[in-house]
């Protein structure tokens, strides 16, 4: 017999070796607002299904909170290939990108013709058939060569690219009925879990639709984002051009030693981008109705720094002067900061922010005065006037930075057409294979795990205890103004992980394997592995990157 303490409930039971998950579930009574679909256990995320040995920690895990969120819409994503398969028999299923609070997709019929309104509604009808049928998801623990045979024998040349750079002895795979996948994560049982979801055509493509992670007993709403619909669209485009459309691509690119070359094309993307924008911006300050005032916004670890320094430079290559200020110096003292009703202090919170000071300081540089402005100490958590000051001269222009910078309450007594919007974002543009996507914050999780560890601002612990809140401050304050956004601007780096990888294994090997933040921290070391590592030595010191791996020359 094995002892296994369920966290849920604080108690202890003994089982026969072997018990599924599944089968313990129903003797652990708990609130439970929302299905389970997985679990936790020592930590780390597993399947229902998981068979115990040992003696464990277990803490099931409902669709509610993030880690079961991720393993419900990765079944989905099996759910919808499935049925493509069987409606469309030698179709092809591109599940592209997170957008408009779903997946949108591409799917190839054998024939070429067109999708149709019509189509889409077979694949709904069968997806639906195939939950009423509650169809098991089978997994397959299996030596890395038999799997790499068997998706090369399918023809999955995407997974096996993938795959082949794998250090493991064994891997494992998919199967719902005769239909064979593979996914990077664990998923529901049986396709019987999966109640909520929608399916529809968008743009030029399909979007499967989520449940909503607030509430996910329903749909997410509607969400159009026709400008970040854009800007995922604009590098998919260019990553097809380049044969770059997943991490085996890359892979295989930098076994054959075209990582240098890669960097190179990195960096001209990005300053090629920032070049663009800085003509839009000197274009619009010539005009009749110049622009004075650039807004700059972004999530957390976007790049939203390191980004305005190089907008700055090819702002003076264009003969403008441009000067900048931090939403950050007009953060209220301490003392005033809003709280969470648990007591601790919400940084995000746009009251953070002496917003009336700021504007009305706003209105004076543009009109011309020289104003003192403040530098906030966060030691102190103390807004202090040290000297400087701002006053705008001919040909200079304002750039204003932070994560409230294109919230309209910050700017509401300016006139709009003196304003230029920014909005910058790590939209992750390649995927792991044609049926994994990255998550577009893992991006931003791993750069500001690494920048708060080398800094000594946080431990990996820390930053990862911190980011539930920090994403659901940025659902509130930052991401329902991307979308007015004059330009947007995608911080992504074609080789990001495999740079990141190389800083994040010593540092998430860190945190602990006994506290609740060793889950995540496991996931993201899983998650990395899947890239050739590349050193960061040819990374030139202007790069984006350098905010977060260091070196950079600009000054933070």
């Amino acid at each position: 017999m094995i002892q296994v303490f369920c966290k849920n409930t604080g108690t202890y039971r003994k089982y026969p070796e072997g018990t599924s998950l599944l089968q313990m579930l129903p003797d652990f009574e708990f609130s439970q607002p929302h299905p389970i679909v997985s679990a936790k256990v020592n930590n780390v995320s597993q399947g229902l299904k998981f068979k115990v040995y040992k003696s464990k920690d277990i803490e099931f895990v409902s669709i509610g909170e993030a880690s079961g969120m991720r393993v419900y819409c990765r079944s989905l994503c099996f759910l919808l290939y499935k049925a493509s398969c069987d409606v469309f028999p030698g179709s092809k299923l591109y599940i592209e990108y997170p957008i408009s609070n779903g997946y949108f997709c591409h799917l190839h019929k054998e024939d070429d013709s067109p999708l149709t309104k019509d189509d889409i509604a077979l694949l709904e009808k069968k997806m639906r058939e195939i939950v009423e049928a509650d169809v098991p998801f089978h997994r397959y623990d299996v030596q890395t060569e038999k799997v790499l045979k068997i998706f090369r024998d399918e023809g999955y040349e995407d997974k096996v690219k993938l795959l082949e750079t794998n250090e493991e002895v064994y891997m494992d795979y998919y199967k719902l009925e005769d239909t064979i996948d593979y996914y990077y994560g664990r998923l529901v049982p049986s396709t019987g879990y999966l109640k909520i979801w929608g399916i529809e055509p968008f743009r030029d493509g399909i979007l499967l639709r989520l449940p909503d992670k607030n509430d996910p007993s329903r749909l997410a709403p509607e969400n159009d984002q026709p400008k970040t619909f854009e800007m995922f669209n604009e590098h998919l485009r260019w990553n097809i051009i380049m044969g770059l459309n997943t991490v085996g691509d890359v892979n295989q690119a930098l076994k054959a030693g075209h990582g240098s070359e890669l960097i190179q094309v990195a960096e001209a993307l990005q300053e090629k981008k920032i070049i663009q924008i800085a003509e839009e911006i000197n274009k619009r300050y010539r005009s009749d109705n110049p622009v004075r005032l650039v807004l700059i916004t972004g999530p957390s670890s976007s790049g939203k720094t390191t980004f305005c320094k190089k907008l700055s430079v090819q702002l003076k290559a264009c003969g403008l002067k441009p000067i900048s200020v931090s939403t950050d110096d007009y953060f209220v003292n301490r003392v005033d900061t809003p709280k969470f009703p648990d007591g601790s202090y919400d940084f995000d919170n746009f009251d953070t922010v002496d917003h009336d000071m700021m504007e009305a300081d706003l209105i004076k540089v543009l009109s011309g005065e020289e104003v003192s402005v403040p530098e906030y100490n966060f030691v102190t958590g103390m807004r202090e006037f040290n000297g400087k000051t701002l006053k705008m001269e001919r040909g200079s222009i304002l750039l204003v930075e932070g994560i409230h910078a294109l919230n309209p309450a910050l700017t509401s007594h300016i006139d709009e057409s003196k304003k230029y919007r920014i909005f910058i974002n790590t939209l992750t543009n390649t995927s792991l294979d044609y049926h994994n996507w990255i998550p577009t914050s893992d991006n931003r999780l791993l750069r500001r795990i690494i920048r708060d560890y080398n800094k000594g601002a946080y431990t990996p612990r820390e930053s990862i205890s911190q980011w539930p809140k920090v994403c659901e401050a940025e659902d509130k304050w930052i991401y329902p103004f991307q979308e007015m956004a004059d330009a947007m601007f995608n911080s992504a780096y074609l080789l990001e992980f495999a740079v990141l990888r190389n800083h994040a294994e010593q540092i998430l090997a860190c945190v602990p394997k006994n506290c609740a933040e060793y889950s995540e921290a496991h996931r993201l070391l899983k998650f990395i592995h899947y890239f050739t590592p590349v050193s960061d030595k040819e990374i030139p010191p202007t790069s984006m990157l350098r905010e977060f791996v260091g070196g950079s020359s600009f000054h933070y």
